[in-house]
C-alpha cells in the first residue's frame, strides 16, 4: 500500500511505470517485475514474435510493449533485468499468458511449478532462476485494458498476497492513466504555447494578400489555386525580397489545412548543433541547457503547414535528417526513444538555383526531388513593373497606419509612381516597402519623401535619405507641372529607345507600362512622331 500511494503521486507516466516495476522487485520473494503496455506495432518486421502475431505491418495492430522491468538474477548477477529491449519486449495479444491476460482482461496465476517451467516461454530460465510462481494482472481503467503487470516469484504466491496484488494492480492502473493524461495535457499545453508564440511572431509577416495584377503574378496566383487543395510539396523560387513567404501563406490559407498552424523555419539560421532540437524538439535534460522539454517545429506544425524558408542554405550534413521526416513523417525528440508522427504540408523556398547546387554537390539530389514536386517561380519586381502602383499604394496605406504618421495623410502622386517604376529594385518588393515607409517618415504636406531619383532614363540610382532638418524646402507641383513631367518622361524614354515602343527594348518596357498605355499617354500629351514597331 505504501508503494501504491507513492506511484499515485507521480505525474510522469514513464516514472510511474518504472517505479511500479522497481518497487515490486524490491521485495525478497519477487524475482522479476514487468509492465507491458498495449501500443501500436512498431518493430513488426524484426519482432522475434512475428511468426505468432496477426500483424501485417507496422501500426496495423496493437501489441504488448515491455515498458518497465526490474529484478535480481541469481545465476548471472551482472545480467541487467531492467532492459526493455530483449527477446520478450513484444507480445501479440492472445499469445502466451501475457497476451491472454491483455486480450481477456482476466488475471493468470501459476503455482507449484515443480521446476519444470511449464507454461513459460523460456523453461530453462525458470529452472535456472528457481522461479516458483507467476502472477499476472491486467491493468484496467474504466473498462479499458491498458496493459499487463506480471510478477515472477521465487515462492508460491499465497491467497492474501494475490488479493493485495489485485488491489495494487487496480490502483496502479489509475496511476498510469492519470499520469498519461497529465503528460498528454502537458505536451498539448507546451505545443499550444509554442504554437501561440510562433503565430504571434509570424502573424504580421503573413497578414496581407498578394498584390499585383501583372501577367507574371496572375500566373503565380493560378498555380497557387491549382496546388493549394492538394498536399503536394511546393518549392518556391525567386530572388530575395520577391514575396516567397506570402506565396507560402496564400497556399496555406487556400488549403484544407487553413485552420491549422503555419510554422516558418529559417533554414539558414539553424545551427548543426541545434538542428534536431529545433526541428524535432527535445526532452528535459537531453543536453546542457535543456531545462524543460520542448516541442519542435514539425510537432507544432502537425495538422498544418511548415514553411522551410532559405532551404538552399541548409548544410549538406543536415539534409539527410530532414529528408527522413519528409519521407516517413516520423521523428524522435532529442533524448527520447519514442517515435512520433507528424502530418504536415511542406512548402520550401530558396533564392538559389538548387539544380546547380545539386550538380555542385552542395545539395542532395533526393531531397531536391522530394521538395520540388510542384515548383512556383516568382519573377523579380523589375520584370513586373506594372505591379508597382498597386504595391506602392498598399505600402503607403499600411505604412501610414503602422508608423502612426501624425501629419497630413500621405499622398502617392503620379510623379511618385513614375519615379518608382523607373527604378530597377535590386531588393525587389522588400526594398520597395522600405523606401515607401521611409518616405512616410519623411513626408511633409502629405507628399512622400522618396529617397530615390532617376539619374538617367531607365537607369536610376538610390540616394541616401537626408535628415528632415537638412532637406531643402520641397516644391509644390501644380497639375501643369505634372503634365510637363509626364510628357518629358515619355519623350526621354522614346529618345533612349530610338523611337521603339514595343518589345523588350522598347520605351513602354523601359517605363514599365503596356505599349497601348504608352501610346495613349503620348496621344494625351500631344506627342506626334513616327513609331518604330520592331
Amino acid at each position: 500500500m505504501d508503494l501504491a500511494l507513492e506511484v499515485a503521486e507521480i505525474s510522469d507516466c514513464r516514472a510511474v511505470l518504472t517505479r511500479i516495476a522497481e518497487g515490486l522487485a524490491a521485495y525478497d520473494d519477487i524475482a522479476l517485475a514487468r509492465v507491458w503496455r498495449i501500443l501500436g506495432g512498431d518493430i513488426c518486421e524484426q519482432c522475434p514474435q512475428a511468426a505468432s502475431c496477426p500483424s501485417s505491418g507496422p501500426g496495423s495492430v496493437n501489441c504488448l510493449h515491455l515498458v518497465a522491468s526490474a529484478g535480481t538474477p541469481l545465476v548471472n548477477t551482472s545480467e541487467d533485468w531492467s532492459r526493455t529491449n530483449g527477446r520478450y519486449r513484444r507480445f501479440p495479444l492472445g499469445w502466451r499468458k501475457i497476451g491472454r491476460i491483455a486480450e481477456s482482461g482476466e488475471p493468470v496465476i501459476l503455482r507449484t511449478l515443480d521446476g519444470d517451467g511449464s507454461g513459460f516461454a523460456d523453461p530453462s530460465w525458470v529452472q535456472r532462476e528457481h522461479i516458483a510462481g507467476f502472477c499476472g494482472q491486467p491493468l484496467i481503467y474504466r473498462g479499458e485494458v491498458l496493459g499487463v503487470l506480471g510478477l515472477f516469484t521465487r515462492t508460491e504466491p499465497a491467497d492474501d498476497q494475490l488479493q493485495w496484488f489485485s488491489l495494487f494492480a487496480r490502483i496502479a492502473s489509475v496511476a498510469v492513466a492519470n499520469a498519461e493524461a497529465l503528460t498528454t495535457i502537458k505536451d498539448l499545453r507546451s505545443q499550444l504555447e509554442l504554437e501561440r508564440d510562433y503565430l504571434i511572431e509570424e502573424r504580421e509577416r503573413f497578414d496581407h494578400d498578394l498584390v499585383g495584377t501583372s501577367a507574371a503574378m496572375e500566373t503565380v496566383k493560378r498555380q497557387i489555386d491549382m496546388v493549394a487543395p492538394t498536399d503536394a510539396t511546393v518549392l518556391i523560387t525567386g530572388e530575395s525580397g520577391t514575396g516567397k513567404e506570402l506565396v507560402a501563406s496564400a497556399i496555406h490559407r487556400a488549403s484544407d489545412r487553413a485552420e491549422g498552424p503555419l510554422v516558418r523555419v529559417n533554414s539558414a539560421a539553424v545551427s548543426a548543433e541545434l538542428f534536431e532540437s529545433e526541428f524535432f524538439g527535445h526532452a528535459e535534460g537531453a543536453f546542457t541547457g535543456a531545462a524543460q522539454e520542448r516541442a519542435g517545429r514539425f510537432q507544432v506544425a502537425d495538422g498544418g503547414t511548415i514553411f522551410l524558408d532559405e532551404i538552399g542554405e541548409l548544410p549538406l550534413g543536415l539534409q539527410g535528417k530532414l529528408l527522413r521526416v519528409l519521407q516517413e513523417g516520423t521523428f524522435e525528440r532529442v533524448g527520447e526513444d519514442i517515435t512520433r508522427y507528424t502530418n504536415v504540408r511542406v512548402v520550401a523556398a530558396t533564392n538559389r538555383d538548387l539544380k546547380a547546387e545539386v550538380a555542385a554537390g552542395r545539395f542532395r539530389q533526393d531531397l531536391y526531388y522530394r521538395l520540388s514536386v510542384f515548383p512556383i517561380h516568382i519573377p523579380p519586381l523589375r520584370e513586373r513593373k506594372e505591379d508597382i502602383p498597386a504595391l506602392a499604394k498598399h505600402f503607403t496605406g499600411s505604412g501610414c497606419k503602422r508608423l502612426n504618421h501624425s501629419g497630413v495623410p500621405c499622398r502617392l502622386t503620379e510623379a511618385d509612381v513614375i519615379t518608382l517604376q523607373a527604378y530597377q529594385w535590386p531588393g525587389n518588393i522588400r526594398e520597395l516597402q522600405h523606401v515607401i515607409e521611409r518616405g512616410v517618415i519623411l513626408a511633409q504636406t502629405g507628399r512622400l519623401g522618396l529617397a530615390i531619383e532617376v539619374a538617367t532614363p531607365g537607369n536610376p540610382v538610390p540616394v541616401a535619405p537626408q535628415s528632415v532638418e537638412s532637406q531643402p524646402a520641397k516644391r509644390i507641383f501644380t497639375d501643369s507641372d505634372f503634365d510637363d513631367l509626364m510628357r518629358n518622361n515619355l519623350l526621354q524614354a522614346l529618345d533612349a529607345c530610338n523611337g521603339q515602343v514595343y518589345g523588350t527594348h522598347g520605351a513602354a518596357k523601359l517605363i514599365g507600362i503596356k505599349p497601348t498605355t504608352f501610346l495613349y499617354r503620348c496621344k494625351k500629351y500631344g506627342i506626334r512622331r513616327q513609331w518604330n514597331a520592331d
